[in-house]
């Protein structure tokens, strides 16, 4: 198959179900090697990447001929994962709705603020509301749409999320950042704020 290019959206998982592939497949194929050496996450690619997706491969199945037979598709769905915090505390064991394209969970976050849910892997727009009724939040978002670490679009883009104001100042934003995290406060992304940005942000 000729190499697919990544659009603003995509991930591993939303490419390989494309092409009726499991995302492990095409993550792990040796035409991908440097791809994934350089993003390091299948569920983080950037627009413009390249992703060498190989052929299917055919498998028999032995039946008997005039009976119905019963073939289950395999599969890992992909994942939401959050965290969700108020003045960096926990919003723990709080009840949720989560709106996934057009299918409604309900849930808890756990004792750390998460909350983690199966999703379909072309999945692209979510809504979030979170607690009690006489008090809840409301988030709608798009999903596949941060850019990796390693880009400072990436950087800027989690820490926005993360409540900063990177559109005025980014440097600025990334002192404060790094102010808050206890790291050198130079206002420049290094290893040491790419790693911690990740780490507050969970991706």
């Amino acid at each position: 198959m000729p190499n697919y290019t990544v659009k603003q959206g995509d991930c591993m998982s939303s490419i390989a179900e494309k092409y009726g592939l499991f995302w492990e497949t095409v993550w792990k194929d040796p035409n991908n090697a440097e791809l994934k050496s350089k993003r390091k996450d299948p569920n983080v690619l950037m627009p413009g990447d390249e992703v060498f997706v190989p052929d299917k491969r055919e498998k028999k199945e032995s039946g008997g001929t005039e009976q119905k037979h019963r073939f289950k598709k395999k599969g890992v769905p992909a994942k939401f994962r959050v965290r969700l915090t108020i003045d960096d505390e926990p919003r723990a064991n709080e009840p949720y709705k989560l709106l996934i394209d057009d299918r409604w969970i309900d849930g808890t976050t756990n004792g750390d603020g998460f909350l983690e849910e199966s999703m379909p892997p072309g999945a692209r727009k979510g809504k979030l509301i979170i607690g009690p009724p006489e008090a809840q939040d409301i988030y709608e978002f798009n999903l596949g749409s941060v850019d990796p670490i390693d880009t400072e679009e990436g950087v800027k883009e989690r820490l926005q999320n993360l409540g900063y104001n990177v559109n005025d100042d980014f440097p600025a934003a990334v002192r404060a950042f790094q102010e808050k995290e206890g790291l050198d406060a130079t206002g420049r992304v290094d290893d040491a704020t790419r790693a911690k940005v990740k780490e507050r942000f969970g991706l």
